[in-house]
């Protein structure tokens, strides 16, 4: 088994908490992805269980082992970084077969594990050539071939395709996926890049601030961010955020937000009633809103400021008020800059937040 435990996990580089009472657990086989901006304490968790940073509290385990002070050639672990780190003077062969070499391992076991690696990342045919006869994205396959070789229980990558160019990252990301769905290791994904985190992952660990704020599923963390700051940095473009007031009356909670009163879905409505009078924040994705043609029950009014036509799809920024905010529409959507155009809000997509601690409200 290779399922991994991190229970309270603590790192901390002078008065920097890089990793703050930090505590996940990852399924057996489990592709999880951990996510956030840079200086989030992401790689230093990664760190932590790989044996590179010794933790200042908490405990690691790696199935029922308690690997906290063991070291990293003990743990069982295989590591891809974010450069590529292979070795000029060695072939691709080599590069695969340098940690087998290591070990020891008998010279036909050694072939055949390098064959089989080479054949999963697709480089049979450039087990004969050296780095620098290959493009970014095959010494990034190298890099990847040589850390499966060693059939680790866990696998380790700490942004293995930042440095590569964006279609050579579409092509990786495609190419790790079927590789996990083949070779079925548990794996830890570093990223700061939330769309390989949405199509990657089983799982997404959000991290701010050396914290874990929300770990599930990607499509629930997209549609149910547990805060602004989830939803904010998830979905490109962002989820947009608007202010406004929580009324109740006769007919049950509304929320003025500019001129217009937005009625809540029937299932969060309680919640709101009871910050009746209260600021709150209404969340919604650009594609879920859309172009109403007149005034009507959840619209608002806005002006276009920006329109750019992206090919599938045509995105525009409106200003809502005082706040900036993105629309997604279909790319034929007649619509001109400085139009005034009224936005319609679909209540069952609108994420409601606490204006004051910017959490979710449930």
């Amino acid at each position: 088994m290779a399922n991994i435990r991190f229970e309270s996990v603590r790192k901390v580089f002078g008065k920097v908490v890089a990793a703050n009472d930090v505590s996940l657990e990852i399924k057996d086989g489990e592709f999880m992805v951990l996510l956030g901006p840079s200086g989030c304490g992401k790689t230093t968790l990664l760190r932590c269980l790989a044996g590179l940073e010794r933790v200042d509290g908490g405990r690691v385990f790696i199935g029922e082992r308690d690997v906290t002070d063991l070291p990293p050639r003990d743990r069982k672990i295989a590591m891809v970084f974010q450069s590529y780190a292979v070795f000029p003077h060695l072939t691709v062969f080599d590069n695969i077969a340098f940690g087998l070499k290591m070990q020891n391992r008998p010279r036909d076991e050694i072939k055949r594990r390098v064959e089989e690696s080479a054949r999963l990342l697709e480089l049979s045919e450039l087990l004969g050539r050296y780095p620098a006869q290959l493009s970014g994205g095959q010494r990034q396959r190298v890099a990847v071939a040589r850390a499966i070789v060693m059939q680790a229980a866990v696998l380790l990558m700490d942004e293995p395709l930042s440095n590569l160019d964006a279609l050579l990252r579409l092509q990786m990301r495609a190419e790790l996926k079927r590789l996990h769905q083949e070779i079925k290791a548990t794996t830890i994904y570093v990223t700061h890049d939330q769309v390989e985190a949405l199509s990657l992952g089983d799982r997404i660990a959000v991290m701010q601030n050396g914290r874990i704020v929300q770990c599930d599923a990607p499509m629930r963390i997209y549609d149910y961010p547990a805060n602004k700051f989830v939803g904010g940095f998830i979905g490109t473009p962002p989820m947009n955020f608007l202010p406004g007031i929580v009324r109740v009356n006769g007919n049950g909670a509304t929320v003025i937000v500019g001129e217009s009163h937005i009625a809540p879905a029937p299932a969060i409505a309680p919640a709101l009633a009871a910050k009746n009078g209260q600021p709150i924040l209404l969340g919604i994705r650009p594609e879920n809103l859309a172009l109403a043609p007149s005034q009507q029950a959840n619209t608002i009014r806005a002006r276009v400021r920006v329109i750019e036509p992206l090919g599938s799809h045509k995105l525009l920024t409106v200003q809502v008020g005082n706040e900036i905010s993105k629309v997604s529409v279909a790319p034929d959507e007649h619509v001109a800059l400085n139009d005034e155009v009224w936005l319609h809000f679909d209540p069952e997509k609108i994420r409601w937040m606490d204006a004051a601690t910017g959490e979710a409200i449930r």
